[in-house]
């Protein structure tokens, strides 16, 4: 496997595949047991799942392209003077959706993005308790993989119709999303954790998934690479563009619409 990555292909997809699946063994090893979760500087939690995956993926993408920096969220304090110079690099979250890993119901994913000049240009989204892989290269396709079925394409939604079909965080709440909801009009709104929302847009199973409040650049690359993949976008809501990744000192994203239908960010009710 070369040491650098020019154009992303299906080989490495594949290879990033197989890290994310090896990754979510080791988050099932844990899930099975009674494990104990701490809190974080910023009160999120945090397992021996999250850090087991976590070394199991910085090993892996180093082995397979030693020159590509990574940046996983346990291991982020990375000064900007020094991530400011990455052109192109591996962006994790070894266990998205701690809390729901926590509460055991199964929404938690493995997220695995390749940045190139703030772009996702390729995404894996892996589903441990369901063994369900969402993967995606922009301008190339997006694929979901379960139960041995082998990969099969997706897309997103590219009309929709109402009751609009939105998707929501299940362990975030928000009163202006709840406000925007009302006067977007009739809706069914879903709950789901972790970039497992971003994947139903994908897969045209979710119209609409918008996010009003704090996320890392880790919680969203990966799921922003399929969702672009199968057709659809992932925009500021402030103006529309697509969400940059490693553009300044701070790893938080701006508030943010996922979408499969062209016309959504401009119906979706401004404040």
């Amino acid at each position: 496997m070369p040491t650098t990555i020019r154009s992303p292909g299906s080989d490495l997809l594949d290879a990033v595949i197989d890290i994310s699946r090896r990754a979510g063994r080791e988050i099932l090893d844990v899930y099975g047991t009674d494990f104990e979760a701490r809190a974080k500087a910023d009160d999120s939690p945090l397992t021996e799942a999250d850090l087991r995956a976590h070394r199991l993926i910085v090993a892996a993408l180093s082995g397979l392209a030693p020159r590509l920096p990574v940046l996983s969220e346990e291991a982020a304090d990375i000064p900007y003077a020094e991530r400011s110079r990455w052109e192109r690099y591996w962006l994790v979250d070894p266990l998205d959706g701690t809390k729901e890993f926590v509460s055991r119901n199964g929404e938690f994913t493995v997220n695995i993005a390749l940045i190139d000049a703030h772009r996702p240009v390729l995404g894996v989204v892996h589903i441990p308790v369901s063994d369900t892989t969402y993967s995606g290269i922009p301008g190339q396709g997006a694929w979901r993989e379960a139960n041995d079925r082998g990969r099969l394409p997706i897309g997103v939604r590219r009309v929709m119709r109402p009751p609009l079909r939105v998707v929501g965080s299940r362990s975030h709440g928000n009163p202006a999303l709840e406000s925007a909801l009302s006067a977007l009009g009739p809706h069914d709104l879903k709950p789901a954790g972790s970039s497992i929302k971003l994947c139903m847009v994908a897969e045209g199973s979710a119209d609409l998934y918008p996010r009003l409040g704090p996320t890392s650049e880790w919680d969203i690359a990966a799921g922003q690479a399929v969702v672009e993949a199968a057709g659809g976008q992932v925009v500021r809501l402030a103006d529309g563009t697509a969400l940059r990744y490693n553009a300044g000192e701070s790893l938080l994203n701006p508030d943010f619409l996922a979408y499969g239908d062209p016309d959504c960010f401009r119906r979706w009710p401004k404040r």
